[in-house]
């Protein structure tokens, strides 16, 4: 092999190995608070094409399973976390739940579950919502941003208006990675 060919062909397979890497890096970020802690774990967050991949890892939950949300706004600075604001939504207000066959809200996750030691570490996906094109679905990190809310049981992912699913425990306002 040619010299003058050696230098554009390693450089070539460097950035293709350094693809994978890059690929998985979070755009988004956010730091969980409850009522005891103010750092109870994180969430990573990846835009794809066709959605959000969501990385959670979270303590300090009661055992079992807890609905989690996209909330409207990334404020998380009161008791109750209320200022969070209702579910994200893109154009028109969708009913709650993912098995609900008028529904589901942009804002709706499958539940998440804690272990004996009320940690979380979960994986989910939702193509309801993008982090920053708000053409076709419910854009997270907007002007205000958005925020991830748990919840102290488990969504029925039917019930109006949060699937039953009962107080918020934990939130976690969206951030852009710099």
């Amino acid at each position: 092999m040619k010299p003058i060919l050696i230098a554009p062909l390693a450089a070539s397979l460097l950035a293709f190995a350094a693809l994978p890497a890059l690929a998985g890096a979070p755009l988004a970020t956010a730091t969980f608070t409850t009522q005891e802690s103010t750092d109870a774990g994180t969430a990573e967050l990846s835009g794809g094409p066709e959605g959000v991949v969501i990385r959670v890892n979270v303590s300090g939950l009661a055992p079992g399973w807890h609905a989690i949300h996209f909330h409207e706004t990334g404020d998380c600075s009161d008791e109750g976390y209320k200022k969070s604001g209702a579910h994200v939504q893109h154009a028109t207000k969708e009913p709650h739940g993912l098995l609900n066959p008028e529904g589901p809200d942009d804002g709706d996750l499958p539940n998440i579950y804690a272990a004996e030691d009320g940690t979380v570490n979960a994986e989910l996906y939702s193509d309801r919502v993008t982090l920053s094109d708000a053409e076709s679905r419910a854009m997270l990190l907007d002007e205000d941003g958005s925020a991830l809310v748990i919840h102290e049981g488990p969504d029925d992912h039917m019930s109006q208006p949060i699937g039953g699913a009962g107080a918020r425990v934990a939130c976690a306002a969206i951030g852009k990675v710099e």
